[in-house]
């Protein structure tokens, strides 16, 4: 096994971080150890990856631990650009203290935008929680892993492409997923153990690209291809306004007897650029 000790620049809160991530049950997370255990796949090959805290938000400092030793640049790399380890959060902080979200980014001092530790997964999470309250889709996620998906020393491991791809409908509508959900689940997967859909070629494509593609498949809406543009490609300036939750997050902030109309929440994101992801995830938060 080997380890990394890597420093990040403050500020940079990881309690934030697994306070997040301790909401879904396949995560495993210690809050007491400030440590995180997560499924990876490398090249095909399942790596539990531990990241742990040894620092503070002023002073972020963590330490990794894998095996494989031959595919620690591959893991430090994936590691960094999904922990936001690879540029500082103070530019973004600075900017929303000059806003209207001034309180809730001094609350949330820190706070990173978390991808998914891969893209395969993240889009059919997201297609999973489509229209489902977040308790719900959580546990409808945890089912589907647990199923399809391997446990490796008490780690889940999501399905591949390729498992899935060879399902029924029938087997997941075993689980309790809707049949038109099911059939969007594994044709995506077809889709790209066809080779007809590479999400890798997604990574450097513009939002607008990545949109119409993923808009051209069934089952997949503006709502699904905003939330892989965030959690997956980590795309800095993006605000789902019409997210039931970002609605009642400005809502509360602006005191409003009703919920805020789209162009209202267009008006306002006009004031948050370049940054709008961050105002989507801590407002969020401020709701949580």
């Amino acid at each position: 096994m080997w380890q990394q000790r890597i420093e990040v620049e403050a500020p940079y809160d990881f309690s934030r971080v697994l306070e997040r991530l301790a909401q879904d049950p396949l995560s495993a997370v210690d809050i007491e150890k400030q440590q995180l255990v997560m499924p990876f796949y490398i090249n095909e090959t399942p790596v539990a990856v531990s990241v742990r805290s040894i620092g503070t938000k002023q002073e972020p400092v963590f330490l990794v631990e894998a095996n494989y030793p031959e595919l620690k640049e591959a893991i430090l790399s994936r590691l960094f650009r999904m922990f936001h380890w690879d540029r500082s959060l103070l530019p973004i902080h600075k900017h929303f203290l000059q806003t209207e979200l001034r309180d809730i980014f001094l609350e949330h001092e820190g706070t990173p935008l978390v991808l998914e530790s891969d893209l395969y997964f993240c889009l059919i999470k997201c297609i999973i929680h489509q229209q489902l309250h977040m308790k719900v889709a959580y546990k409808m996620t945890e089912r589907f892993v647990k199923t399809f998906g391997q446990e490796i020393d008490g780690l889940w491991f999501y399905p591949r492409p390729e498992q899935i791809a060879r399902l029924s409908y029938d087997e997941l509508k075993a689980l309790q997923f809707s049949g038109k959900k099911a059939e969007y689940m594994i044709d995506t997967s077809r889709l790209i153990v066809e080779g007809k859909l590479d999400l890798e070629r997604l990574v450097d494509a513009t939002d607008e690209e990545v949109m119409k593609t993923l808009l051209a498949i069934r089952g997949i809406g503006p709502w699904t291809v905003q939330n892989f543009l965030l959690f997956g490609l980590g795309r800095p300036n993006l605000f789902p306004k019409a997210d039931i939750g970002l609605q009642r997050a400005v809502q509360k902030l602006l005191s409003l007897e009703t919920k805020p109309s789209l162009a209202q929440m267009e008006a306002l994101s006009k004031r948050w650029e370049p940054y709008l992801s961050y105002a989507s995830l801590y407002l969020w938060r401020s709701i949580e």
